[in-house]
């Protein structure tokens, strides 16, 4: 299995490219928009406002979970649910982007989410 930090080969991720603003999209509906991508520890991450969905809170998303990029629509798809999303560990503080710890948890809690089809293109 490819590294939860890391976009798979299918993902349509190259190097450099900002999906800051982009539309954040799981199996069942939207879940917000991009408000930055981070690099620590070489954890590639997200940060996904969420807006109203889940009252303004952010996320912080492992870009393994990216299922495709889409640049025409600016739209990020995940492979899973918005209930798996807002499961994950609660993101509170841009400080946690700094946390080993915290990132870990993130990063196990999506690992050892259940396999998802990928859509052939």
């Amino acid at each position: 299995m490819e590294s939860i930090w890391s976009y798979g080969a299918g993902s349509g991720y190259t190097e450099g490219l900002d999906l800051t603003g982009c539309t954040v999209v799981a199996d069942d509906g939207t879940i917000g928009h991009v408000d930055r991508q981070a690099e620590h520890f070489g954890m590639q991450h997200l940060v996904v406002d969420t807006g109203v969905w889940v009252f303004g809170r952010s996320v912080l998303v492992p870009v393994g979970v990216v299922r495709g990029i889409d640049r025409g629509s600016r739209t990020v798809t995940l492979a899973c649910s918005r209930a798996e999303v807002k499961a994950a560990p609660r993101f509170r503080t841009d400080s946690e982007t700094m946390d080993r710890a915290y990132l870990a948890s993130v990063g196990d809690y999506y690992h050892r989410l259940p396999p998802r089809e990928t859509s052939a293109t």
